[in-house]
């Protein structure tokens, strides 16, 4: 599969903070629930972006410590609540994606 973010597969990605990292994850995460009902493709494509920046902060070998399971836990939720009929709460994973950009703008 072709990289949707070829520069940060490069490498750049691994550069970010955890922070960093999950505040970008966030907003694809936005952007997928904007289109989820309004146009199919758009919400396919934000979602191919978010898998694919999870999938990059899955595999920094920075996070193969107790945040591992979190991380994958994380995509397992999203992709229950995106694309399947399980519900946990969109506010709960907003909530949770805010307060990680939060913290990225204040350490910059």
């Amino acid at each position: 599969m072709q990289n949707l973010h070829p520069s940060l597969a490069d490498g750049r990605w691994f550069t970010m903070s955890l922070a960093e990292q999950l505040g970008n994850v966030g907003s694809e995460y936005e952007r997928a629930l904007r289109w989820k009902q309004r146009d199919e493709t758009h919400f396919q494509n934000a979602l191919d972006r978010l898998l694919e920046l999870l999938d990059l902060t899955i595999s920094d070998r920075r996070w193969r410590n107790h945040r591992l399971k979190e991380l994958v836990r994380l995509r397992e939720v999203i992709c229950e609540e995106l694309c399947g009929d399980k519900r946990w709460g969109e506010a709960d994973l907003r909530n949770y994606f805010l307060y990680f950009g939060l913290l990225a703008r204040s350490d910059k």
